[in-house]
């Protein structure tokens, strides 16, 4: 199969979809693979290095899109790549559909089968694909709340773990997921006093069992949300239901009960966002106050350390990948559960309820085109 490696334009986006190791498996399982010059740089990998295992190397994005029958990529295809998905193609990536109608509409108009990295589900509910980015964002979220508490960027002077004598800062965090987990243990290896909410007992049960004695579970009612927000310095929104879009836990007024210079980091922007004031930023301009609230929204977070991404992904999605290669995808999605999850388009039909029912739409089987 030829499979397409295009570099990515998201703003401020420096990872890649395959790094050479990827490459070269692909290549000795009989495939060709097409990488855009410069499309590994952001991650430390040379056009020498791809060559080297086999890839072809592509001048521009146009010869990448147009010679693949599967293009893999990181993030969603943006406008400006719209025009040049063709029928029949087959792309595997982050889509986030639900979050995003003009971009489900290109999608549909194009013909194309659209399998997105965040819905492949194992029969556990574990996201093996989202996975290693909610590890990457949940302990990203920490890092970048803590710097935008301090007060040049508008925070509220708080150092997170505190010094003796002087009270650490109050964490919370919404969902006690895979980015809740990650950012809960990394704002309690610093120092903080940590906060988690969630509605399944049993969840919060084995977090409470996990973590150590400066971080507490409470279950998610709007009462007890609003408690926690109203003394909390740093609040992670790390909530997800998987393919559509986000609750939005917390409200517009909800910001004025909050102390002022207090930091939320949405990290489900991507699916909409669980903060009703979240819009998408970037990470050349990622923050916005609201109400005297900062607001850090960055839509590709794992983007900021692509090097570790980057390796962290192509773990994951290579032995999808391989059997989508092989088999292509019909009979990779027959045999695979878990992979069929994640047929979100095929053919100008949406195959993944959660997104038909965001957009109000009708939504076909995956089994109606395997």
């Amino acid at each position: 199969m030829k499979i397409g490696v295009p570099k990515e334009i998201k703003c401020n986006e420096n990872r890649v979809a395959l790094v050479p190791a990827g490459v070269e498996a692909l290549v000795a399982a009989g495939h060709s693979v097409c990488v855009e010059s410069g499309a590994g740089l952001g991650s430390g990998f040379s056009d020498a290095q791809y060559s080297a295992v086999g890839a072809h190397i592509a001048a521009d994005a146009d010869s990448v899109w147009t010679a693949a029958e599967l293009i893999v990529k990181v993030k969603e295809p943006i406008r400006s790549e719209w025009s040049r998905i063709r029928s029949g193609q087959t792309l595997f990536t982050y889509f986030h559909f639900a979050a995003n109608h003009e971009l489900t509409q290109a999608h549909l108009d194009s013909g194309a089968t659209c399998i997105a990295y965040e819905t492949v589900q194992l029969p556990s509910g574990e996201l093996p694909l989202l996975t290693p980015m909610s590890e990457v964002a949940g302990r990203m979220a920490v890092q970048e709340g803590a710097k935008y508490l301090e007060k040049q960027y508008g925070g509220r002077g708080v150092l997170l773990g505190g010094v003796p004598g002087v009270a650490a800062a109050h964490v919370v965090v919404l969902g006690g997921g895979v980015v809740g987990s990650h950012a809960a243990k990394m704002a309690a290896g610093l120092g903080a006093r940590v906060t988690i909410l969630d509605i399944s007992l049993e969840r919060l049960r084995y977090l409470s069992e996990v973590f150590s004695a400066n971080v507490q579970t409470l279950f998610s009612n709007r009462h007890n949300l609003l408690e926690q927000i109203a003394t909390a310095d740093l609040v992670i929104g790390g909530v997800l239901i998987p393919g559509a879009t986000a609750p939005r836990l917390i409200r517009r007024d909800d910001l004025k009960i909050m102390r002022e210079g207090a930091v939320i980091v949405d990290v489900a922007v991507d699916q909409g966002g669980c903060v009703e004031t979240t819009h998408p930023t970037t990470h050349q301009d990622p923050v916005y106050i609201v109400d005297g609230v900062v607001h850090y929204a960055v839509a590709n977070m794992p983007g900021g350390v692509p090097r570790t991404s980057t390796l962290a992904l192509t773990n994951a999605t290579l032995p999808y990948l391989k059997q989508l290669a092989n088999k292509g995808w019909q009979q990779a999605l027959r045999d695979n559960t878990s992979l069929r999850q994640g047929l979100n388009i095929v053919d100008g039909k949406i195959c993944y309820r959660a997104v038909a029912n965001t957009f109000d739409l009708p939504c076909s089987t995956p089994e109606t085109f395997l």
